[in-house]
C-alpha cells in the first residue's frame, strides 16, 4: 500500500526551486497576493499527473486526504489529481466519501488551478442527479474559493446540457468582489455560449450592461468580433 510519504517523497525528487519562484509570482503566492502564504516546491503539472497516475489506485483515501491538507501547494494539487481519477473509476459509496473529502476540505482548495482541477470533475458530476443546495451555501461563502467551486462545479451540468444552475449562480455571483470568481462565471457562460447560443444571449440581455467587465469579456470570448463591439459598448 502506498503512503502519503511516498508520494511526497517523489513529489520532491522533481522540485526545482526555479519553476518553484515563476509557480509563486503566477498563483500569487506573495504578500497581499491572493495565495499568500503557500508554499510551492516547484514541481510542473504534467509530472505531477505522472506522478497522480503512479498512486491513485493504492494511496488510500486517509492517505489522500493527508496529502490534500499538506502546506505544499504542489502535495495538494496532486491529492485532487489522485481524488478525480479514484472518482472516475470509482462505485457509489466511494465516489460520495470522495465528494465528503472535498466539501470538508475547500479551505485547503485555495487557489484557482485546485478549484478548476477538482470541482468540475468530483463536485459537479456528484450533483448532477442530486440535490444541488450545498452550492447555493458554496455561491454564499465569504471564501473566494468555495464561491469558484460552486460556479466551476456546474461545467458538469453544462456538459450534459443543462444550463439552469450555471445561470442561477451566475446572476447571484454577478456583483461579486473578487475578479477570480468574475473570470470563473464568464467562462462557465462561455461554455453554455459553445453549446447554445442563444441561451448564454438570452441570459447576457438582463444582465451584460451591470456585468464586471472581466466576466463579459470571459463570457464573449468566442463571439463574433462585430458581436463583442456591441456587448463592450452597451448596445446589443
Amino acid at each position: 500500500m502506498a503512503t502519503t510519504a511516498d508520494v511526497r517523497r517523489e513529489l520532491a525528487s522533481l522540485a526545482d526551486p526555479h519553476r518553484a519562484e515563476s509557480v509563486r509570482r503566477f498563483l500569487q503566492m506573495v504578500p497581499g497576493g491572493y495565495g499568500e502564504g503557500d508554499r510551492a516546491i516547484g514541481v510542473s503539472v504534467p509530472e505531477q499527473r505522472r506522478v497522480a497516475g503512479r498512486y491513485w489506485r493504492d494511496l488510500s483515501l486517509t492517505g489522500a486526504t493527508e496529502l490534500l491538507t499538506s502546506g505544499v501547494h504542489e502535495e495538494r494539487l496532486t491529492a485532487l489529481f489522485i481524488l478525480v481519477r479514484r472518482f472516475a473509476k470509482a462505485d457509489e459509496e466511494e465516489r460520495g466519501r470522495i465528494f465528503d473529502i472535498v466539501l470538508a476540505n475547500t479551505g485547503h482548495i485555495n487557489n484557482w488551478d485546485l478549484v478548476d482541477s477538482s470541482a468540475p470533475y468530483i463536485v459537479g458530476p456528484w450533483l448532477v442527479d442530486r440535490d444541488r443546495s450545498v452550492l447555493d451555501r458554496l455561491a454564499e461563502s465569504s471564501l473566494v474559493w468555495d464561491r469558484r467551486i460552486a460556479i466551476m462545479a456546474t461545467f458538469a451540468f453544462v456538459r450534459a446540457g443543462d444550463f439552469q444552475w450555471t445561470f442561477r449562480l451566475g446572476e447571484r455571483l454577478l456583483h461579486d468582489p473578487h475578479d477570480l470568481v468574475h473570470k470563473a462565471v464568464g467562462w462557465m457562460l462561455r461554455e453554455v455560449g459553445n453549446r447554445d447560443r442563444a441561451a448564454e444571449e438570452e441570459f447576457l440581455a438582463g444582465c451584460y450592461r451591470v456585468m464586471p467587465r472581466t466576466m463579459l469579456r470571459y463570457a464573449i470570448e468566442k463571439f463574433e468580433p462585430q458581436r463583442r463591439r456591441e456587448y463592450l459598448s452597451g448596445v446589443a
